[in-house]
């Protein structure tokens, strides 16, 4: 916008130049000009920063855990999977990227696992109860300065509702707008930030406290259907807690300010709307069904996404050089390859989904990032699986245990969901506050090694702390 207003402003001048018209047209031209930029700056300054003042990622008890043997050793136990079946679960588990010390619900423990209700209920007093309790410890704030209440989880919808479990549990306030997010799959995280983004620019001066999880106990799948069993496989117990606020004293303490959120939806797409599906098998058993077009699709929701994120953050030139290569590839040469921009000029901090490692891989190929870049998504999916939307958080917490996060760097938290949707949230750094439950889960940078993707000589303890929370 601000390059067509000056393109269009020294048009007009030369215009007027070139005619000769009188000097009150060069003056009604330049006051337009100034106007607009005042009108603009006072537009922005004018509604409250929105801060994200600290969050924390639960490390479940080490009782939880669940090493590949143990799993593939319980799959032969059960009745319904045949020697295919417990073949192709090995396979799955090999080639996931998931490593020894991932955990499942105790729920899940059990031969045959179980999924009721009150296991339900069970996990989730289990994930959310510590990990606000840690986040109220850190921030030092009371339940009662809470304003805002969100909890995303897509597979559980109890009632009365979760949001409502943690109000009765913290004794909130009576007026607390409480909000309960459900059926949004992994990019939930970043869909409730720039909920909460939202309702703030509404309630000046507030608190807005989000729980991001997944409850496993009642999504597992008891059939033996193959595209349904690979969620079974690659998803794992995560949750997060993220304080976000707009009052301007937090400035001074807040970790990152939110500067800009993003949402774009292929649902009216069938394929895209059919490729991550929640249905019966022929058995009657409920899973979520992964068809072989959810990589392409995927694909074309993340383009749809960066390329109007891209308009937004990217320099001027890196723009120039996309549009440039599109124009080329069209009326001049279609072999030409269209041009990748590079948004590492801006972000210096990537948290990708962390569906799998082909997925991360993929991702990382098509915005040209390099191993250091995938490996906060790599790394979390290695030591805490696939943990649905609270993922992105473990990735910046990793991140912040390696002591790479510094004051002024730019961080893109990537969400990608069933429908398929794909959520961006563009965060700057403003403090960089490295606490103590993060080194219990990755150790920093100066006491650890550099992690080497892929590499088999790779220690699993060279990164994780024993302690737990």
């Amino acid at each position: 916008m601000n390059f067509s207003l000056l393109a269009l402003f020294f048009s007009a001048e030369s215009l007027f130049i070139i005619q000769k018209w009188e000097p009150l047209y060069h003056l009604l031209n330049i006051s337009c000009l100034l106007l607009f930029f005042i009108a603009k700056s006072y537009m922005s300054t004018s509604s409250s920063p929105v801060f994200l003042v600290d969050f924390s990622c639960l490390k479940p008890p080490n009782f939880c855990r669940v090493p590949l043997s143990t799993y593939i050793e319980h799959a032969k136990m059960l009745d319904f999977l045949d020697s295919e079946s417990v073949d192709f679960i090995a396979k799955i588990l090999t080639h996931s990227g998931l490593g020894e010390q991932t955990y499942f619900p105790p729920a899940l423990h059990y031969i045959p696992p179980k999924s009721g209700h009150q296991e339900a209920i069970q996990e989730v007093h289990m994930v959310l109860f510590p990990v606000l309790e840690n986040l109220l410890n850190k921030t030092r704030i009371s339940p009662s300065e809470i304003d805002i209440l969100i909890v995303n989880c897509s597979g559980f919808c109890p009632a009365p509702s979760l949001s409502s479990i943690i109000v009765n549990k913290f004794c909130m306030r009576e007026d607390i707008k409480s909000y309960n997010i459900s059926g949004m799959g992994c990019s939930a995280s970043v869909l409730v930030i720039d909920m909460a983004k939202n309702i703030l620019k509404t309630q000046k001066n507030s608190n807005a406290v989000i729980l991001s999880t997944e409850i496993l106990s009642t999504g597992w799948y008891p059939g033996k259907e193959r595209p349904k069993m690979v969620l079974n496989c690659m998803f794992r117990t995560g949750a997060a807690a993220i304080l976000v606020t707009n009052k301007k004293e937090a400035k001074r303490t807040a970790k990152y300010q939110l500067l800009w959120s993003l949402r774009t939806l292929r649902a009216f797409d069938d394929k895209a709307y059919y490729s991550a599906f929640r249905e019966e098998d022929s058995n009657g058993l409920t899973g979520v069904t992964l068809r072989r077009e959810l990589l392409q699709v995927a694909g074309e929701t993340l383009r749809s996404n960066i390329s109007i994120l891209g308009l937004k953050v990217l320099p001027f030139t890196e723009i120039i050089w996309y549009v440039v290569s599109i124009i080329k590839k069209k009326f001049m040469n279609k072999s030409t390859e269209i041009y990748v921009p590079n948004f590492k000029s801006v972000i210096q901090h990537f948290c990708l989904p962390s569906s799998g490692k082909p997925v991360i891989r993929e991702i990382g190929k098509g915005l040209k990032l390099a191993e250091r870049d995938m490996e906060p998504a790599l790394m979390t999916l290695h030591r805490f699986g696939n943990q649905s939307s609270s993922s992105v958080w473990y990735e910046l917490a990793y991140m912040e245990a390696k002591e790479r996060v510094k004051k002024g760097d730019g961080v893109w938290q990537l969400g990608m969901g069933t429908g398929t949707k794909c959520n961006s949230l563009w965060s700057l750094v403003e403090v960089v506050k490295i606490t103590g439950s993060l080194t219990q889960m990755y150790g920093t940078k100066n006491d650890r090694k550099i992690f080497l993707t892929d590499s088999k000589k790779t220690n699993f303890d060279d990164f994780v702390g024993h302690s737990t929370l």
